[in-house]
């Protein structure tokens, strides 16, 4: 990294953002109750605040939103007239999936081969120590020169909404010139970017019943109609024979024109055993970023340890669909719903629930906070030019914002480049890049003040 003041404040500062990570991550921070505890979420959340309130921030408080979760604000003002910039990232995380698969433990940051591993490390605790890594690096060199927001949602994996519901409800408290979505992620590791599309998402519930209960498969399989069976094929005709996401009435051909992805990297990345085909048409960054893809999250059934030769009445799964930007979230929830009713067979009882929603977003790269972040950028990572990409992933504050705040610029970086592995078991942070990326954010902020 190229010698300046706010680049060697930041590298003095790792190992205090270190043991941050390792505090911020111990807490099971997931925001789905029923599988862990909420005062884990309520202890995030205090952090959070602690550290805001540390940092001289004013107003800091815990927002109880709609869904029942916490999202923490505070408000650090800058020089008079000075311009408002809002930091976003989350302190909830996913589940760990299987734990026994993990190499460390998940909610123990542990460092191993030059990267630090656990739940949350990149995806987005890190995201909340990277703001707080380049106010202070400002801090230490001259001052913050714009008025700074940071809200940190308590529930953005969810996908519940509270808080663009909250945020709706009290539009004045989010406001600002600019906002930096700090939940993103370089294309890879040492290539700065810039995510400028995101997919959006809905999650539906679907649950087919045939019988009034389970029934021996030897003496009534053949004829009795398995609940089961009926949900495979009703899963099965979501997807065309060459794995292309088909939801009758939603259109998938979209091509992206920004960067590539190729697609050996690609295997690579996303560990496609040796043989197996990838899924779909057109490039991939067609397919990951600018097309629907269905997703079958999870499938209520008996496990095959203990099954019994017995003939399904109920079955049940979770579907995720990923919408691209331009089409309408709720739009492609109804189809989706229509698809699974009309694709259910053998007259079988059918029902959906939607359960979570977020609008995709496209963001307009020629206004000029993206020139003051292309500069930065620029400097921090040693002369290599800003890239624009896109993020299959949804996050679904970002179309809220958008249209709460029309004028307000839009940029999403962050921390979770594919070998960060987030929402897989393993999931790890570079702290190279956690250095880099809240150096540019830093001189973002400079550069942006001045412009």
């Amino acid at each position: 990294m190229s010698s300046n003041p706010v680049a060697e404040t930041v590298a003095s500062l790792m190992p205090r953002a270190k043991a941050e990570l390792t505090e911020l991550v111990a807490f099971k921070s997931v925001a789905d109750f029923d599988q862990f505890p909420r005062s884990e979420s309520e202890g995030a959340a205090n952090w959070v605040a602690r550290a805001l309130r540390t940092e001289g921030f004013q107003d800091v408080a815990l927002l109880d939103t709609p869904d029942g979760t916490q999202s923490v604000y505070g408000f650090l003002p800058g020089p008079e007239g000075a311009k408002t910039v809002l930091l976003y990232a989350h302190y909830d995380v996913q589940p760990p999936l299987d734990e026994t698969a993990w190499a460390t433990p998940p909610f123990a940051l542990t460092e191993r081969d030059g990267r630090w591993y656990g739940r949350g490390a990149a995806d987005c605790k890190g995201g909340v120590i990277m703001h707080l890594l380049a106010l202070r690096a400002l801090k230490a060199n001259g001052g913050v020169p714009v008025n700074v927001k940071v809200i940190a949602e308590g529930s953005e994996e969810q996908g519940t909404g509270g808080l663009e519901r909250y945020a709706e409800d009290h539009p004045e408290l989010l406001t600002a010139d600019t906002i930096v979505i700090g939940d993103a992620g370089n294309f890879r590791v040492g290539v700065p970017t810039v995510t400028t599309a995101l997919r959006g998402m809905t999650l539906v519930r679907v649950r087919i019943d045939t019988l009034g209960g389970n029934l021996h498969s030897g003496q009534f399989g053949g004829a009795a109609p398995d609940a089961l069976a009926a949900l495979i094929r009703v899963l099965d005709s979501l997807r065309a024979e060459d794995g292309s996401t088909t939801v009758d009435g939603l259109t998938g051909e979209a091509r992206w024109d920004g960067l590539q992805y190729e697609e050996g990297q690609f295997r690579e990345d996303a560990k496609v055993l040796d043989g197996v085909e990838l899924i779909g048409s057109g490039t991939v960054a067609d397919r990951i970023w600018a097309r629907p893809a269905v997703t079958v999250l999870g499938i209520d059934c008996p496990p095959v340890v203990g099954a019994t030769p017995s003939v399904q009445a109920s079955a049940r799964a979770l579907v995720s669909l990923r919408v691209p930007p331009g089409v309408d979230a709720a739009e492609a929830t109804k189809l989706l719903q229509a698809h699974l009713e009309a694709n259910t067979p053998w007259g079988a009882r059918v029902s959906t629930e939607q359960i979570g929603q977020g609008q995709a977003f496209r963001a307009d790269t020629t206004s000029p906070a993206y020139a003051a972040m292309a500069e930065a950028m620029r400097l921090a990572y040693d002369g290599e030019e800003m890239q624009y990409a896109g993020q299959g992933g949804s996050i679904p504050l970002c179309n809220t914002l958008a249209s709460l705040y029309p004028r307000a610029e839009i940029l999403l970086i962050g921390l979770s480049e594919p070998e960060a592995q987030i929402h897989a078991v393993n999931e790890s942070v570079s702290p190279e890049e956690l250095e880099r990326l809240s150096v540019a954010e830093a001189l973002f902020l400079r550069n942006y003040a001045a412009g």
